[in-house]
């Protein structure tokens, strides 16, 4: 084993398999693209020379981690950074997730003090709830589970468009795809949408877009309900996908403001691109929800047909302020 180095453009290729081996060992439900992971590299406010670490055995890459820590912070004050990591199957025991540990601790802690000086750090890891080993090894770091999240699915064979109210013609006479125009109106509907969501922080608008300009983003799929006697702040609600798979397509966001709850509209728009995707002969739709939502999420998706099917977890720990 080499000593580790920041994960580069020329790593693409291994970093995906050995993304991709991880899961499909431990049930993560994704598939990782080589196009994907070049574009996270390039994402806003990361870089990668010194903000990601790879292992090395010859020419295959046996652990990877990056962190990340918010640009803005929280309405709590508090700077949220993240550690992410992954150890191949077949290279777990040698004391790397340890490694990743340290090092991503030591860099996330680092980077908040730079961007958030004198600010108390959470931060944050993630794993599937099955993952017993991941457990214990966030608990020697001091790490507690504190949320869990479900990823819901619908097979799309067979599927039937649930029964809704006779606003759904209207709702849908009113919607947009996203564009040039409406990206920042959108935006501005996802901040306030998830603003009483847990460990909300906001997004710079430059992520915003560097997530809406993907190649995994799939606007023809993606809905925007607006509200047309509101020109100069039109959007109510949202559905955003993406896709790096031919037959399964990813509900990434789904949100509706304050403003314009209780009207249906989530439901009506997440129906709506269920049928699309059946009809353009996919096979499945997946999406993430927040367990513990406050706006009862998982009941609006369960209406539309997703069911559970796996579910993870999201440990965290406080840090005092350095810097």
């Amino acid at each position: 084993m080499t000593q580790p180095r920041p994960i580069t453009a020329h790593d693409i290729e291994p970093w995906a398999d050995l993304l991709n081996a991880v899961s499909t060992t431990d049930d993560f439900g994704e598939t990782f693209t080589p196009v994907e992971l070049a574009e996270g590299l390039e994402a806003p406010g990361f870089t990668p020379a010194s903000d990601s670490l790879s292992w090395w055995d010859g020419e295959v890459m046996i652990a990877a981690a990056e962190i990340s820590v918010r640009q803005l912070t929280a309405e709590d004050g508090i700077a949220k950074a993240f550690v992410d990591g992954a150890v191949h199957p077949e290279h777990r025991g040698r004391g790397l997730g340890t490694a990743i540990m340290g090092w991503g601790q030591q860099r996330a802690l680092a980077l908040a003090a730079e961007r958030h000086p004198g600010r108390e750090v959470q931060l944050d890891t993630w794993n599937m709830t099955a993952q017993s080993s991941y457990a214990s090894l966030a608990a020697d770091w001091g790490y507690s589970p504190v949320r869990y999240f479900r990823e819901m699915r619908v097979e799309l064979e067979g599927w039937v468009a649930p029964t809704v109210d006779g606003r759904v013609e209207q709702i849908l006479g009113t919607t947009s795809r996203i564009d040039a125009e409406l990206s920042a109106p959108a935006h501005r509907a996802h901040l306030e949408a998830f603003r009483d969501h847990w460990n909300y922080t906001p997004g710079t608008i430059e992520k915003w877009e560097h997530f809406t300009s993907g190649s995994t983003f799939r606007p023809e799929y993606s809905r925007l309900a607006l509200d047309t006697s509101n020109p100069e702040d039109p959007v109510d609600a949202y559905v955003l996908c993406q896709q790096n798979t031919a037959d399964e397509l990813y509900v990434a966001l789904v949100g509706t403001r304050r403003r314009a709850r209780g009207r249906g509209l989530a439901t009506t728009l997440l129906a709506d691109v269920v049928r699309q995707a059946q009809e353009a002969g996919l096979a499945a739709v997946t999406l993430g929800v927040d367990a513990a939502s406050p706006t009862g999420a998982g009941g609006v998706y369960e209406r539309v047909g997703f069911r559970p099917v796996r579910s993870s977890v999201e440990y965290s720990k406080r840090m005092p302020a350095t810097g």
